[in-house]
């Protein structure tokens, strides 16, 4: 029995997933596998997840070729801190006419003024049908994306980048970037650290960063040919080191002119730009966790220079090593939400 004098357990953040009709099991199932795993540093859980339909309990159609049983009903969408909406194939007149259905709008009414609003590709209708979206950035997967501007005029649609944060409301492209942005979304509300547990656990990728380009029109590389993972993970371990390009070309026993053109096929980026990214992660990462001064900071993740660093963090965050830092100093402390990174 707990004493009289122990102070109240905070409640979790509560993530209420929209099941739709034609929803895509994949999708649906991320909210869950990625917020319902995550835990801070005593195994605690920091947020809840639940699934619900906009009717009262029972089967929802899936676009393969089972239902699932959804117990709860738009009722639980009063209870969310964060909703989230998966994509679906059977939008309807959302995706036809831009509108909602009256049981669909019925259903959102119940969200509370402030709620967290999530969409996952194709997702993004329901919040646009709603007017969520208006006078705002998003987007969506790239095979949508000139359709979805033409029925939302309204919306700035960008088709060209894997998921989008407006502050209260964030969009998504397709499938794996629903991972990205839910990964996201835990490191703006819990620090890197906890996100990137999270990460491994699901054997993804820590972070990739919402601004990469969701579809790069490139030829699959040649099953025989080498890879560049060797140059990666020898760079992985030297960031605290000047990398030269040379130096990566090595490690695969290449000329610089064919390994660079093996990385671009294999990595979609440059090897100076996934250098630069890598050097971020690792900089956000020493920000966090330890209490390194920033010059200190800079030297280890390879930057050389606190200013070169500033201006890496400024371009990719929009924010000061400082600002960074001062800001998951005390996230679990303070239980913010989102990546309110103090851009004032």
């Amino acid at each position: 029995m707990a004493s009289a004098t122990s102070a109240p357990s905070t409640p979790r953040h509560r993530v209420v997933v929209l099941a739709l009709d034609g929803v895509i099991p994949f999708e649906l199932g991320i909210p869950q596998r990625i917020f319902g795993r995550t835990r801070d540093s005593e195994g605690t859980r920091l947020y809840e997840v639940i699934t619900a339909s906009i009717r009262p309990p029972g089967p929802v159609r899936t676009d393969a070729d089972f239902a699932i049983l959804v117990e709860n009903g738009p009722e639980a969408l009063a209870t969310a801190d964060t909703v989230v909406v998966p994509a679906s194939y059977e939008l309807g007149p959302v995706y036809e006419e831009g509108r909602l259905t009256d049981e669909l709008a019925s259903a959102l009414a119940h969200i509370r003024p402030g709620t967290r609003l999530v969409a996952i590709c194709t997702g993004g209708y329901v919040l646009a049908a709603a007017g969520c979206l208006d006078g705002r950035r998003a987007t969506t997967h790239w095979a949508s994306a000139e359709h979805f501007q033409g029925l939302f005029p309204k919306i700035t649609v960008d088709a060209d980048v894997l998921f989008i944060d407006d502050g209260d409301v964030l969009t998504s492209a397709g499938v794996a970037a629903g991972v990205d942005l839910c990964l996201h979304v835990v490191r703006g509300d819990h620090g890197s650290a906890v996100a990137n547990e999270v990460a491994r656990r699901t054997v993804v990728p820590p972070h990739r960063d919402g601004g990469q380009a969701q579809y790069i029109q490139r030829p699959v590389p040649e099953p025989q040919l080498a890879s560049t993972t060797t140059a990666r993970g020898w760079a992985l371990g030297h960031l605290h080191e000047p990398i030269q390009l040379r130096d990566m070309a090595d490690q695969e026993s290449m000329s610089v002119r064919t390994f660079t053109r093996r990385f671009r096929e294999e990595v979609g980026v440059s090897p100076g730009q996934w250098l630069a990214q890598q050097r971020v992660e690792r900089a956000r990462h020493l920000l966090e966790s330890s209490d390194l001064s920033v010059d200190q900071v800079a030297r280890d993740a390879g930057f050389g220079t606190a200013q070169s660093m500033r201006q890496h963090l400024q371009a990719a965050l929009g924010v000061t090593p400082t600002a960074y830092r001062r800001t998951f100093r005390d996230v679990h402390v303070a239980g913010r939400r989102g990546l309110d990174l103090a851009r004032r």
